[in-house]
């Protein structure tokens, strides 16, 4: 499959967020060609979804992932825990995208997440299933629990280090079935390099 040059806002549909310039859309797009970096998938027309990223066995995934977000010009959110956004980190991390989350408040982490994607209605969240950059037996659930809470789709981000490809198009509306849903979506990343294979 040929890649094709990153997004621009005028190459994105009217329902996704935006973040950035011409400029930085325009460095941050150049410093990925040069990288040998492509995007093969047109980013899909959402305002709201839940986005896996993985497979996630390096730093690097948060480098590349970063630098693909500028290059479409999209506005992303991720979640970290409620001390990691006091002085002096709290304005750059947010500033990244992060949203705080109290893991001893009385409603969990799926709930809080949840009532987020009902107040606001331009919301796209990644989440690494993981959990770790270490190689795990399972991947954890909760992006699909929130996903199918909030009634929004679940768009299956990718980093294939062996093609250089960033995959950013395929969606998945959460089903009834849990189990059925989990297997299709390992599936759909089966054929993936990570950066380090022994991890995943």
């Amino acid at each position: 499959m040929h890649g094709t040059p990153a997004a621009t806002p005028a190459g994105l549909g009217p329902s996704v967020p935006r973040r950035g310039n011409r400029f930085s859309r325009a460095f941050f797009t150049a410093l990925l060609r040069l990288a040998g970096w492509r995007f093969v998938e047109p980013f899909p027309d959402q305002a709201q979804a839940v986005i896996v990223a993985a497979p996630h066995t390096s730093n690097w995934d948060f480098v590349v992932g970063m630098s693909a977000v500028f290059a479409l010009g999209v506005r992303v959110h991720w979640m970290g825990k409620h001390t990691l956004f006091r002085w002096p980190a709290g304005p750059l991390m947010r500033w990244l995208g992060g949203i705080p989350i109290d893991r001893t408040a009385a409603h969990g982490v799926v709930e809080q997440t949840v009532a987020l994607f009902a107040a606001r209605p331009q919301l796209l969240l990644v989440v690494t299933p993981e959990g770790t950059r270490k190689k795990v037996a399972r991947w954890k659930s909760g992006f699909w629990h929130i996903a199918h809470g909030a009634g929004v789709p679940i768009l299956l981000g990718a980093i294939d280090y062996r093609k250089k490809q960033l995959q950013v198009g395929s969606l998945l509306q959460p089903g009834s079935d849990l189990e059925a849903d989990m297997r299709r979506i390992q599936a759909h990343y089966a054929g993936i390099t990570p950066r380090h294979r022994d991890r995943f």
